[in-house]
């Protein structure tokens, strides 16, 4: 019970907005992600295919953002956060809120 707490506030601090993200947190989430959808979250199969894909290609985004870039996530920090969101979609309590579309 208490690793399931632990990975809760650790979600809550990661989708925190107010909160900017360092690159182990980054890595921490796609870990999460990874792990989710190996397990067969139930969450997720309860998403559509169309949301599915959509939390792919943001996965997708990060991923490749971190290979590109060594370093220094401060020019893109508020489209990170964004692609976060979209990419852990369905796997936290707090759904986003999409005011805008990410680019």
């Amino acid at each position: 019970m208490q690793g399931t707490y632990l990975t809760e506030h650790k979600l809550e601090q990661i989708l925190d907005p107010a909160r900017p993200l360092c690159k182990e947190e980054i890595i921490w989430m796609l870990e999460f992600i990874k792990k989710k959808v190996a397990e067969e979250d139930p969450q997720l199969m309860d998403l559509s295919q169309p949301r599915l894909l959509q939390n792919f290609r943001y996965f997708a985004e990060i991923a490749l953002m971190l290979i590109q870039r060594r370093n220094g996530f401060d020019q893109e920090a508020d489209r990170l956060k964004a692609w976060v969101q979209e990419a852990s979609y369905g796997l936290h309590p707090s759904k986003p809120v999409r005011s805008r579309k990410p680019n």
